[in-house]
């Protein structure tokens, strides 16, 4: 599956949430980031190999209302989302396995209350 960024494609990332199943994880990550350059095609081959899920890629100085009322520390930091909220927000080590371990483990995990809001209301 694709690879969003809101920056680039606002209306492609629109349609794609307003018909995906609610399952969404969003990386922010900057430009400057040598980490993030890293650590981007593996998140976009992860994308490719679970397309039940809407994968995003925030740029934090490029689309800066992505964050909500949040600062980030450190990168990477992921938000994994379903329809009943947020699964996590937090930073992560920039190995895939750890995020697709926890993608796979999300539907168990308990509804936080943390994070920059619900991904289908920002940037609107």
């Amino acid at each position: 599956m694709k690879l969003f960024n809101p920056a680039t494609e606002p209306d492609a990332l629109q349609a794609r949430m307003a018909a995906d199943s609610g399952n969404r994880v969003a990386c922010y990550c900057a430009a400057w980031c040598r980490t993030c350059d890293a650590y981007r095609p593996a998140f976009e081959t992860l994308a490719d190999q679970l397309p039940q899920w809407t994968f995003i890629w925030v740029d934090v100085e490029d689309s800066p209302d992505w964050l909500g009322d949040e600062d980030i520390e450190n990168f990477p930091t992921i938000l994994i989302q379903d329809r009943q909220g947020t699964r996590f927000w937090g930073t992560q080590l920039p190995q895939i396995e750890h995020l697709r371990r926890l993608i796979e483990r999300a539907p168990q995990l308990p509804v936080v209350d943390a994070g920059p809001g619900r991904l289908d209301e920002l940037g609107q």
